[in-house]
C-alpha cells in the first residue's frame, strides 16, 4: 500500500492506479457529506464526479499540497456551495417567473409593492459583511440548518448563531428608515 504523499506524486504524473486509490479512499467522505447537504443521492454522487473531475483536471498541483483531506473537503465544499447558489437563482427566476403569470386576484399595486419589498433586502443583504452574507445565504436562502451551514464553511454552529444574529441586526437596521414609506405604500395600495 503506498502512502498518501506517494499516491498524490504518482497521480500528478497522470498514474490513473495512484488516482482510483484516492478515489477509493475519500469517494465515501465526499458522498456523505453531499447527501447530508443535497438530500439526494442523486446530487451527491454528482459531487463526487465532479469533485474528483476537478482533482484530475488539477493533478499537477497535487505535489504540492500538504494536506490531501482538507484540500479535497475544501474543494468539495466549493462545489456544493457553488451548485446551492446557482439552484438558489434558478429557483428564484422560476419564482419571479410565476409571479409575472397573472393571477385571477392579483392586484398589479401589490405586485410592484412587492417587488420593492424583495429590491430593499436584496440591497439590505449585499451590504452585509462577508461571513454574515454567507451565514444569511445558506441558513435564510437555501434552507440549510445551523450545524450544517457550519460543518459546509468550518465554523463552530455557535459562530453561525451569532452570524445570523448580526446579519438580522444589519438588516433591520438598513432597512427601518425605509419601512414607514414600504407600510405608507402598503396602506394606499391595498
Amino acid at each position: 500500500m503506498h502512502n498518501e504523499k506517494e499516491l498524490l506524486s504518482l497521480t500528478a504524473k497522470g498514474d490513473k492506479s495512484a488516482f482510483t486509490t484516492l478515489f477509493d479512499i475519500y469517494a465515501n467522505n465526499i458522498y456523505t457529506i453531499a447527501v447530508k447537504f443535497t438530500g439526494s443521492a442523486h446530487l451527491a454522487e454528482e459531487t463526487v464526479q465532479e469533485v474528483f473531475l476537478k482533482i484530475w483536471l488539477r493533478r499537477e498541483q497535487l505535489e504540492n499540497i500538504r494536506d490531501f483531506r482538507s484540500y479535497l473537503f475544501i474543494v468539495a465544499r466549493n462545489y456544493l456551495y457553488r451548485m446551492m447558489r446557482e439552484n438558489a437563482i434558478k429557483y428564484k427566476k422560476k419564482m419571479a417567473l410565476t409571479a409575472t403569470v397573472p393571477l385571477a386576484n392579483n392586484n398589479v399595486d401589490t405586485k410592484v409593492l412587492g417587488k420593492e419589498c424583495d429590491g430593499l433586502l436584496q440591497r439590505a443583504i449585499e451590504q452585509l459583511p462577508g461571513q454574515q452574507k454567507k451565514v444569511y445565504y445558506l441558513v435564510k436562502e437555501i434552507g440549510l440548518k445551523r450545524d450544517d451551514a457550519a460543518e459546509l464553511l468550518h465554523i463552530q454552529p455557535e459562530t453561525i448563531k451569532y452570524h445570523l444574529s448580526e446579519a438580522m441586526k444589519n438588516l433591520r437596521t438598513y432597512c427601518l428608515p425605509y419601512f414607514g414609506v414600504l407600510l405608507l405604500l402598503f396602506c394606499v395600495f391595498t
